[in-house]
């Protein structure tokens, strides 16, 4: 369904540091990055779309969109905890901890955090374990 999706950021060092170690742990590996520009993205290791991009912004300074959230498929339940985990280990905040959202649905089970300049992240498995 999607190309690509662009998250802004303000330090770009800090935010590659942050995203890189949350990205390792949904088995996504970086496709580049240009220190130049400055901007990154993953893909998954078996495809080359979906991405997810990082950067500063063509059009200036980055901010947080309130009610905006990109949500990162895990293929575990135990993959969500370690990336809630990495991510907050990386200068992440919680938003809500690892677990079951029954609301969602019956197998839904998340974590909500914010990367280091506030944008909100949810990681998620659908699978029953």
């Amino acid at each position: 369904m999607f190309s690509h999706v662009f998250i802004g950021v303000t330090d770009f060092e800090r935010a590659h540091a942050f995203y890189a170690a949350l990205t390792a742990e949904l088995n996504l590996v970086q496709k580049f990055r240009d220190d130049s520009r400055p901007w990154a993205a993953w893909m998954p290791a078996d495809a080359p779309r979906p991405l997810l991009g990082i950067g500063k912004p063509y059009e200036g300074e980055a901010s947080c969109g309130n009610g905006q959230m990109t949500a990162l498929l895990a293929p575990s339940r135990a993959a969500v905890e370690r990336a809630y985990a990495s991510a907050l280990a990386h200068g992440g905040t919680c938003a809500g901890q690892p677990g079951l959202r029954p609301e969602y649905h019956e197998n839904y089970y998340g974590a909500y955090m914010r990367d280091p300049d506030g944008n909100k992240l949810c990681v998620c498995c659908h699978q029953a374990e």
